[in-house]
């Protein structure tokens, strides 16, 4: 289902329907190709509703500098009448050094713009919302056979069963079941696999934050959005996390029923945030407090995408503490 590269002659396309994720799959997939083609290629991402003429034109416009340029203008559906006029205009000429999609999100609400790019030659991909019981199972074995592997019928169940039907989430757990399980996917291999994914919460995340394992943490943000876990909740976590490890290590005792009464928390709490705390010094902790609190204003309201600003967090945290474990080691070394 992946979208074909745009082909070397042509110069427009239209990513159109309702399936938000083939969209997307789509646009990156001429992404993709652009900069393979053109590496120092410019990009311009433009929402179609309440884009003003103007703007279009100075996009589509040759560059100073020269070179080729990406044009993606979203949500064409809802563009104004005067702007769908202009971009159709556009057709009668095009620039050979401007790669053009318009995205469509499906239905009839500006399909003459649709058409027109069709009939002046313009590539398409079609993203058709995927609804049926049997084009969520072609999706599944799709997803599965593209990442190397191999799923019975029974166990396509058990993930639609499982996961429900956001594709993402089937996108996700069919990438990670191969990866787990070698490639061959049967109904106990989800069963374990959903078991492992089911409880994930903003403390899960928080966990492998603390002991600095990237892939993991990212991992586990994504099944905790998948499952509904409340952004607030995740960024509480990882305030709480980094606060107690921070406590803890800044306390000259490792005895755990001292700490647990200095901080009046209780022992197994006090256990965990001192192994979380080994790998980070009392610089990057502190680094890592002022972090937690720019992200809470972030999920609150401050950031125009929370789901963003808590991923990119998680890696600022990780890589803080990487980079104060290697000074460490390097002064460490300094000594001898």
């Amino acid at each position: 289902m992946a979208a074909a590269p745009p082909a070397p002659t042509s110069r427009l396309r239209v990513v159109a329907g309702e399936e938000e994720l083939l969209r997307a799959r789509a646009v990156s997939a001429v992404r993709v190709a652009v900069r393979e083609a053109h590496p120092d290629s410019e990009e311009h991402e433009l929402a179609a509703a309440g884009l003003a003429i103007g703007q279009l034109t100075d996009a589509l416009a040759p560059s100073l500098f020269g070179g080729h340029r990406l044009v993606v203008v979203t949500g064409v559906h809802e563009a104004a009448a005067a702007l769908a006029e202009n971009l159709i205009s556009y057709t009668k000429d095009p620039d050979p050094e401007l790669t053009l999609v318009l995205v469509h999100h499906g239905g009839k609400r500006n399909e003459a713009l649709v058409k027109a790019f069709k009939a002046a030659g313009a590539a398409i991909d079609e993203c058709p919302k995927i609804s049926s019981a049997g084009e969520r199972i072609a999706f599944v074995r799709n997803e599965v056979r593209h990442a190397g592997g191999r799923i019975t019928p029974d166990a396509v169940t058990a993930l639609l069963d499982a996961v429900g039907n956001d594709l993402r989430g089937l996108s996700a757990a069919a990438s990670q079941l191969v990866s787990d399980f070698g490639g061959s996917i049967d109904a106990d291999a989800v069963a374990r696999f959903h078991r492992g994914q089911a409880e994930v919460t903003g403390f899960t995340v928080a966990e492998r934050v603390l002991v600095g394992d990237t892939a993991g943490s990212v991992e586990m943000l994504r099944w905790a959005l998948d499952r509904g876990v409340a952004h607030v909740l995740i960024a509480d976590a990882l305030a709480d996390g980094v606060r107690t490890a921070a406590r803890v290590a800044s306390l000259n005792t490792t005895n755990i029923g001292e700490l647990a009464r200095q901080l009046k928390l209780p022992p197994w709490k006090v256990k965990k945030a001192q192994s979380q705390a080994r790998g980070w010094t009392i610089d990057a902790l502190q680094q890592a407090i002022g972090v937690a609190a720019t992200l809470n204003a972030d999920v609150k309201g401050a950031a125009a995408s929370a789901d963003y600003a808590l991923e990119k967090a998680i890696r600022q945290l990780v890589e803080i503490r990487s980079a104060g474990a290697a000074g460490r080691g390097e002064r460490a070394r300094s000594f001898r």
